[in-house]
């Protein structure tokens, strides 16, 4: 075994955090990955990794040996990318992750577009209501919603969307519609835990954080579920704006509270920066974003929003 996959296995050991992760990651026997680090250990003549019945972790001359061969790796890459990068014709096996309702919606007709328009791409998207690590988890692209921490990653910044409050015109027309949060403790709810906490919602009023005890009817754990519940009667609900926007266009479900909206949440397209010269990577940057900018009316109804271009009744303003 060459020395360039003695280092590729090392590394996928530590990213992954153990001999058969790396040995499902590279497409090794676990054998030929244990085969692999023994001669490696053997050549350098220093214990790589710690290994133990629940866990391996690199020994303080394998944290540096791990670095240089992430170092020479990342090299390597960036050659073979610089080479391949060509935007307008690129190749490849492309990996992309959304959140499940916010992909199918907004997402999977993009990924259908861009498979058309360059067939020598080919496309592994994963939906998942949960942060995707990219690095660890070989990930190229993935799309967030919320605000951002990672200083690894280049972020493009795609819209916003809000968290707002509705309720069905027949669950109004019966109850009444609350002028301020502090009467929700007085009606029905339905809390939705992927937005808000079941007895806790979040207003702003007056430029500060106003948390508004409520006395849910139905707790879920699935937008679908809470429109439904909240579209029939059941109560009001706390939703993000893209995931209300067919019911509010179809008048299911209205709106309300709107001056005490928290502040926008932005939905960014992230992708690792030492890839960032990747021509398939590239090519699906530019198409998701110029798609997406140009077609800023579509954004409106669906309830993503560009900065300062649209707030239509019932979707969202774009906020700060």
């Amino acid at each position: 075994m060459d020395k360039l996959r003695e280092m590729e296995v090392l590394v996928a050991i530590i990213d992954r955090g153990s001999f058969t992760a790396a040995s499902e990651k590279l497409g090794m026997s676990a054998a030929a990955v244990s085969r692999a680090v023994n001669t490696l250990e053997a050549r350098l003549g220093a214990q790589l990794l710690a290994r133990t019945t629940r866990s391996v972790r690199a020994t303080d001359a394998g944290v540096a040996y791990v670095e240089a061969c992430r170092k020479v790796l990342d090299t390597i890459t960036d050659a073979e990318s610089t080479i391949a990068a060509d935007a307008a014709n690129p190749v490849g096996t492309l990996t992309v992750s959304a959140p499940v309702l916010f992909g199918q919606r907004f997402i999977a007709p993009l990924i259908n577009a861009y498979a058309l328009r360059y067939p020598e791409v080919s496309v592994n998207v994963v939906y998942l209501d949960r942060t995707t690590r990219l690095l660890e988890e070989g990930v190229d692209v993935a799309i967030r919603i919320g605000h951002l921490g990672d200083s690894s990653t280049f972020a493009v910044r795609l819209g916003y969307v809000r968290r707002q409050t509705f309720a069905s015109p027949a669950y109004l027309a019966q109850r009444g519609e609350p002028a301020h949060p502090g009467e929700l403790i007085d009606h029905h709810c339905v809390s939705f835990t992927g937005v808000s906490q079941p007895l806790e919602w979040v207003f702003y009023e007056n430029g500060s954080k106003l948390p508004v005890h409520v006395q849910p009817r139905m707790i879920v754990n699935l937008a679908p579920a809470a429109i439904s519940a909240s579209a029939e009667g059941v109560g009001i609900t706390q939703l993000l704006s893209y995931q209300a926007a067919p019911a509010v266009a179809s008048g299911n479900l209205v709106p309300i509270l709107r001056a005490y909206e928290p502040e926008s949440i932005p939905v960014n397209l992230l992708h690792i920066e030492r890839r960032g010269k990747s021509g398939k990577i590239r090519s699906f940057v530019e198409f998701v974003t110029e798609t997406l900018r140009e077609n800023a009316n579509l954004q409106c109804a669906d309830g993503l929003t560009s900065e300062g271009q649209c707030t239509p009744e019932g979707v969202g303003s774009t906020g700060s």
